[in-house]
């Protein structure tokens, strides 16, 4: 693993961060806290580690990938867009009618989409579903879990059903930021102890600081965790990550901004494409 490498992944997560406050100045609104804390696990999976073609989007062999918390889709329509899936000017639809960009993926209307999900807790089912049926060829399944979905039981139903039918081409990465939209996860409903959570139900499991690309493309060369087990990746991250205001506030789950938030939002943002682009360009 090369610095080059790592820091063309920030570069594209900074871009990526940078797309997420785009769709918000357009629809003057939108789930901006879990969509910038899942961007660098994002970025790592489509420009490094899935088979994929944005010009064979249905290309039979390739990996699929599912957020399961569907409003955390600005975070894959911004890594589909930076990753040359769709034209950037499409990014300024997001909020208005008939958009290829709803406020949960769509998979009728964005190529890239895997599935149409945002009823939280089906995102895993679904995967299980997917790797089943992918078992028998090199094909993997990768699926985002928010930390506040996980109360949910559909949730468990799956982990046990693919742990009983031993499906190591099944990766589920747990977005485990804190903080929900009714305060936090360890108040609303303490699902801490994941890990062991996960391993209880069959699972090999393992922590990551989800905000670190180096970890995270380290993490990725010793996947599956186990031969005949799914594996579960806990992420501790930073909702709101890159926005330094937005970090770790609740009020920023779902965000309306101000022009002066927009404004400061899309300077630290530009400013951050910079320093990685600089970075980047010394190699």
């Amino acid at each position: 693993m090369s610095l080059e490498l790592i820091d063309k992944l920030e570069y594209h997560a900074a871009n990526a961060r940078r797309m997420v406050v785009r769709m918000v100045a357009a629809g003057k609104a939108g789930h901006m806290g879990g969509a910038m804390s899942c961007i660098d696990l994002l970025v790592a999976l489509y420009f490094h580690f899935m088979q994929i073609d944005p010009q064979n989007p249905k290309m039979p062999t390739r990996d699929r990938f599912m957020i399961s918390a569907g409003h955390k889709c600005m975070a894959q329509y911004a890594v589909l867009c930076e990753r040359g899936f769709f034209e950037p000017a499409v990014l300024d639809t997001y909020g208005q009618l008939a958009t290829k960009l709803p406020g949960h993926p769509d998979m009728f209307k964005l190529p890239g989409v895997e599935a149409n999900t945002g009823a939280l807790g089906h995102g895993l089912s679904i995967g299980v579903g997917m790797a089943l049926g992918l078992r028998c060829t090199r094909s993997r399944v990768f699926v985002v879990l928010g930390d506040g979905e996980l109360p949910e039981g559909s949730n468990w139903e799956a982990s046990a059903a693919a742990a009983h039918y031993k499906l190591d081409n099944l990766f589920a990465f747990v977005d485990a930021n804190g903080l929900q939209i009714s305060g936090k996860t360890k108040d609303v409903m303490d699902m801490r102890s994941m890990k062991e959570k996960f391993e209880a139900f069959g699972w090999d499991a393992v922590e990551v600081d989800g905000n670190d690309m180096t970890a995270l493309v380290s993490l990725f060369y010793s996947l599956p965790l186990k031969s005949g087990k799914p594996s579960a990746i806990i992420m501790n991250t930073i909702k709101g990550k890159g926005v330094s205001f937005a970090e770790n506030q609740i009020s920023y789950h779902y965000w309306q901004p101000s022009a002066q938030e927009l404004t400061q939002a899309e300077k630290e943002l530009d400013e951050a494409i910079q320093k990685k682009g600089a970075k980047l360009w010394t190699h």
